[in-house]
């Protein structure tokens, strides 16, 4: 057995294991850690002051439209506030927003835009209710989110509630298409068990609160908010959960590109979030380092464990078992490009599945690359620009 042989079979089975681990080994892990190690929480539907903060740039065609959906919550109206920051907005978005000034809508205007997370650390001070709701413009509440989202604040021990983005195509209004998708299934099954374990790994973007008292600044540089803000949360010692309970809505993109340019950010954010918080790869002090290693940084790096196992297999296809892997990968790989041409043709029948997972799974491993070539060149953008 030649050393090259030795070097491929050990390249192999470790980047073929860590993948493994990654997307099968950690959800079962946390899975069994919520099972035997489950902490619950206590939630009641007592009456708290509530503010929810929504960041706008140039939204005069939405915001209206928005902040009726947020005052029709089920939520009592005198117990809850909306504070629109308009962050550098050069059209009609503020004076939109004034309309609805005596329903308990505050408008507070920007003139230069800096981006969501330099506004956040000016407008969420100024908030008067305990509870901040954080959310944006293009996305709709159900009615009863806000009500979910602060219940589960009875716990003392809770300190950020994340809950459930659910995404539509373009023409239905109730089936849901990426959320009922295995993807967001896998997803969401990690999130709930990992809040039942102790704490999720961060919050969705859309829809998540905090107690106010517990919010710190974060770095006007920071891409995401939902991920920095929640984590220096659970630093002071507060658990983050997840309310499925709690739905946003949003539309699933128009286009593949569309689709690459908001995961490419959130996924550049993710490289960012472990520049500016280096204490979160300690285990001496992020007490959920297992969960964010496993969640977070492990998914970072599949984009070179894939290319390690199939060039490992490459030299150990003199070995019959390790033709028939190379074979199942080059499927797999084959099954992507097929489920990407499912998609520019909006074909997503139940019965191409593994089309649909295979294109996911791929698409993001690809956008990680160009995600981490871009922070590399600097490319990323604090403020959000619509694609």
């Amino acid at each position: 057995m030649s050393t090259q042989f030795i070097v491929a079979l050990g390249v192999f089975w470790a980047s073929a294991g860590l993948l493994g681990y990654t997307y099968i080994g950690y959800p079962l892990l946390v899975w069994v850690m919520a099972k035997f190690r489950r902490r619950g929480w206590t939630r009641d539907s007592r009456v708290r002051d509530v503010t929810v903060v929504v960041i706008a740039h140039n939204e005069e065609a939405g915001i209206e439209r928005r902040l009726r959906n947020l005052l029709d919550s089920d939520y009592p109206p005198d117990h809850m506030d909306i504070i629109v920051a308009c962050d550098g907005a050069t059209d009609a978005t503020a004076a939109r927003a004034e309309l609805l000034s005596g329903r308990g809508v505050r408008t507070i205007e920007f003139v230069r835009r800096r981006g969501k997370s330099a506004v956040l650390n000016e407008v969420v001070p100024m908030a008067e209710g305990e509870i901040v709701v954080l959310a944006d413009v293009r996305q709709r509440f159900a009615r009863s989110t806000i009500s979910h989202l602060v219940a589960d604040f009875a716990d003392p021990d809770v300190g950020a509630v994340s809950g459930e983005l659910k995404l539509l195509r373009s023409n239905e209004r109730c089936q849901t298409a990426e959320g009922s998708s295995f993807y967001w299934r896998y997803e969401k099954f990690i999130r709930r068990n990992e809040a039942m374990a102790d704490s999720v790994v961060g919050a969705t973007g859309a829809v998540y609160a905090i107690r106010r008292s517990l919010f710190r600044s974060i770095p006007a540089s920071t891409i995401l908010d939902d991920v920095q803000i929640p984590m220096d949360i659970v630093r002071q010692g507060y658990r983050v959960l997840f309310e499925p309970r709690a739905i946003a809505y949003d539309r699933i993109p128009a286009s593949a590109r569309s689709e690459t340019i908001r995961k490419g950010r959130t996924i550049g954010g993710n490289f960012q979030l472990f520049v500016m918080r280096p204490w979160l790869l300690s285990p001496f002090h992020n007490r959920l380092w297992l969960q964010t290693v496993s969640h977070k940084l492990l998914r970072l790096q599949s984009p070179f464990f894939l290319p390690a196992i199939f060039g490992a297999n490459l030299l150990l296809v003199s070995v019959p078992a390790y033709r028939i892997l190379l074979a199942l990968q080059v499927m797999f790989y084959l099954a992507g490009f097929l489920g990407r041409i499912q998609r520019d043709r909006h074909n997503q029948s139940s019965k191409t599945a593994l089309l649909n997972v295979s294109y996911t799974f791929c698409l993001l491993n690809w956008v990680t690359v160009v995600a981490l070539v871009d922070l590399f060149r600097r490319r990323h953008k604090v403020a959000w620009e619509k694609s």
